[in-house]
């Protein structure tokens, strides 16, 4: 097993959560104190906090604090008065599946508990993100096996420390693979329009001395044209039960330019992103996101006035363009729906 990563980008400290603001990297370092749900849910959609597995136990802390107001209004009445902040919780990020299951996992105490509710659900939510941490080093070990020695990989968007409990899930995989001296250079994708592959994902490299090229989406099919690029190793915010993703916009096109170039596209994400109620990814609800996203970089504005823009956060690739889906219970191949109704058993 690997030592964790220094980066901490949820915590529960001071009886309160707080959030690695990720709009500020990699300039300023500085974290967020929230106080109760509605702010946590804020957050969420504010992109404060990113990635399906940070998603889900950026929740978890929220239904504490929401739990916390409830019971300190409405005493043993507190499940009627949670009610309120859970629905906000829900709606913050719709495709994001960890969001709802870290909801429904703390939910599903409700009717146990008696007195305050924060002791018992405060437990399951540090355990939660614990366990994601203890998942992604599995997983991180699991993807690296089936990297060559000196490779070289292409990622897009952030899938590490950043977007998870800690340690990350392609990253992780990066981490794992440059742990056991397999490992020769990273390229990530610039990642517009939020520059995730270049604010966080650089970062996260730069800050554990892990070689990293920063380049534009664009420039990925000329990058693999010249060789040498042995995998595409990505996260994911949902997975159909066919195995369909749906991933960062521009996954599905990196997918099938290494179809093309006959790069192995390799996916990285716990089974709490598996969605078993969706038979494929056209089920997947993609996220739309404000057009000034694209249109500004900041606050400046590039485009020309008059210009609009189609902004969805998310595009689905094809299950039949995902040579490898790795998961904390193991590794499927060519994953498709019997291979992933036998792993989720």
């Amino acid at each position: 097993m690997n030592p964790i990563n220094t980066i901490q980008p949820i915590r529960w400290a001071k009886n309160h959560l707080q959030l690695l603001d990720q709009r500020l990297l990699p300039q300023q370092n500085i974290y967020l104190s929230l106080k109760d749900a509605p702010a946590t849910a804020q957050a969420i959609t504010d992109m404060v906090v990113r990635g399906a597995p940070a998603i889900g136990i950026t929740a978890a802390y929220g239904v504490v604090l929401a739990a916390r107001v409830a019971y300190a209004k409405a005493g043993d009445n507190w499940r009627q008065a949670i009610a309120a902040d859970m629905q906000k919780l829900a709606a913050s990020r719709p495709t994001a599946v960890n969001l709802f299951w870290a909801l429904q996992r703390l939910s599903a105490l409700f009717p146990d508990i008696s007195g305050d509710p924060e002791p018992v659900l405060l437990a399951e939510a540090l355990h939660i993100q614990q366990q994601d941490i203890t998942d992604n080093q599995i997983m991180g070990d699991f993807g690296a096996a089936y990297l060559p020695e000196n490779s070289e990989i292409i990622t897009h968007c952030n899938a590490g420390a950043l977007a998870t409990g800690g340690y990350g899930t392609a990253l992780g995989v990066v981490r794992s693979a440059w742990t056991a001296g397999k490992l020769q250079r990273v390229y990530a994708d610039e990642t517009r329009p939020w520059l995730q592959g270049a604010r966080l994902t650089a970062w996260e490299m730069v800050q554990e001395k892990i070689p990293v090229t920063l380049i534009a989406e664009g420039a990925a099919a000329a990058r693999m044209q010249q060789g040498n690029i042995s995998w595409v190793i990505v996260g994911s915010d949902r997975i159909a039960n066919n195995g369909d993703v749906a991933n960062k916009i521009g996954t599905c096109g990196l997918a099938i330019l290494a179809r093309y170039y006959g790069v192995k596209f390799m996916v990285v994400a716990p089974t709490s992103t598996i969605d078993m109620q969706l038979n494929s990814g056209a089920e997947i609800p993609i996220e739309q996101r404000a057009g000034n996203e694209l249109l500004q970089c900041g606050q400046q504005h590039i485009a020309a006035d008059g210009a609009e823009a189609w902004n969805p956060v998310f595009d689905v690739t094809p299950a039949d363009l995902v040579d490898v889906l790795v998961t904390e219970r193991g590794a499927i191949e060519k994953p498709n729906q019997e291979k992933i109704a036998q792993l989720m058993k």
